[in-house]
């Protein structure tokens, strides 16, 4: 059969999409991209957290990835909790009835086999669980792509994310931890490339003129990841606390302050912080999406963020960034774009020792600058060798494309 009669190829995306994550919104975006632009006859659809979001934002049908509403609500009444079991059992048919309708399933990045957050085994890992279970069973490649990974300790977690890796036909990882602790749950991951986050490969805005004296600072409602469940308060309020100390420095010195945020969960973080401070230079950004999250980073002088894709953002902007980290996934990117110096514990937040490393920040900044520009090109291209490796591994009959050996910045 020739391409000009051939079928469409059905692409089906999965994912908590569309649910008020940014991060993960960024990372179907940047697949979508890949797909119009590699193979622009393939049909497209989505099985996601937010159908509405996804079908009107992006164009493509979608439907509820849980048949239980309440899916991530506490159930505390006895009606509740029969809903969620019945959820489980529907969700069995529903996926697999999914799955078996599509020609290859994209997971598009999202830190879907890890618990840096407080994460219960029967939501998410269940679900991806099923999906990886119903591709192997319908004969359906399903490729986990660019996606993060984490030392899971609680066992039931551990073992659906250990099996619904085993049973993907495609794996690729956003940074070397994620592979190496695939690898430390017994997966074989001598095949699977680790390649840049995908929302590098989103396209780049327009130049942004630079706003002197501002700087973005990225919160986050932090409570801790899975394991600090019992600290998870005093976690919190350290946090928040530090931040607010943090950010009435920036203002008494003077400094503009835009606080960014990138779930819909950090609204709360946002208002107790602006309520604290009480100062005209500290305002907060609507940001909706990476795009303009990304604009209001490259009109920063410098940027303090949390959540993993304010780095982003900021990174590909090329804007001097000082990581709090909550996870080794923001230290392995800090490192791969040349700023592994710059890293503080959000566990522990300090805020003199904060202060401290911000200055030592605007003092290189130039140098900075200059070392983001590099690392960027260079990203460019490993995202590159990304979507080659994909195309070569899923849409074979598409056309000669050149599989890559995983490069790794210095």
């Amino acid at each position: 059969m020739t391409s000009a009669h051939r079928p469409p190829v059905r692409v089906g995306v999965f994912g908590l999409l569309g649910s008020g994550n940014l991060g993960n919104d960024g990372s179907l975006e940047a697949v979508l991209e890949y797909l119009r632009a590699a193979h622009p006859q393939a049909s497209v659809d989505a099985l996601c957290g937010g159908p509405e979001v996804v079908a009107a934002r992006y164009g493509i049908p979608a439907r509820r990835l849980h048949w239980y509403r309440g899916e991530y609500r506490t159930a505390s009444r006895a009606g509740a909790v029969a809903g969620k079991a019945l959820g489980k059992a529907v969700d069995v048919v529903r996926t697999a009835s999914w799955v078996r309708r599509h020609d290859v399933v994209i997971v598009p990045g999202m830190g879907v086999l890890e618990a840096t957050l407080p994460l219960r085994p029967w939501g998410f890992p269940y679900a991806l669980f099923l999906l990886c279970a119903a591709g192997r069973l319908c004969g359906t490649p399903v490729a986990l792509v660019g996606v993060g990974a984490g030392a899971v300790r609680a066992r039931p977690t551990r073992a659906l994310v250990r099996w619904s890796a085993r049973l993907a036909a495609y794996r690729s990882y956003r940074d070397a931890p994620s592979r190496d602790a695939l690898r430390a749950m017994g997966v074989d991951t001598a095949r699977d490339g680790v390649h840049p986050d995908l929302a590098f490969a989103l396209p780049a805005g327009g130049p942004v003129p630079v706003t002197p004296g501002r700087v973005c600072v990225g919160v986050m409602d932090f409570h801790g990841g899975d394991d600090d469940r019992p600290r998870a308060g005093e976690i919190h309020r350290r946090y928040v606390d530090g931040t607010i100390r943090f950010v009435r420095a920036l203002a008494g010195d003077g400094r503009s302050v835009r606080l960014l945020t990138g779930d819909d969960c950090d609204a709360r973080v946002v208002a107790e912080i602006l309520d604290a401070v009480r100062s005209p230079l500290v305002t907060a950004a609507g940001a909706a999406s990476l795009a303009e999250l990304t604009k209001e980073a490259a009109a920063a002088e410098a940027v303090v963020a949390t959540r993993y894709h304010n780095l982003v953002c900021a990174l590909k902007a090329g804007t001097p960034t000082l990581a709090v980290s909550y996870a080794a996934k923001s230290d392995a990117l800090m490192a791969r774009m040349g700023l592994a110096a710059f890293c503080h514990p959000a566990a522990a937040l300090d805020a003199d020792r904060l202060l401290d490393q911000f200055r030592s920040l605007e003092s290189r900044s130039a140098q900075v600058r200059r070392t983001l520009a590099e690392r960027n090109l260079l990203v460019a291209g490993q995202l590159r060798d990304q979507f080659a490796a994909l195309s070569a591994a899923l849409f074979p009959a598409a056309g000669p494309t050149h599989a890559h050996a995983t490069r790794e910045a210095p």
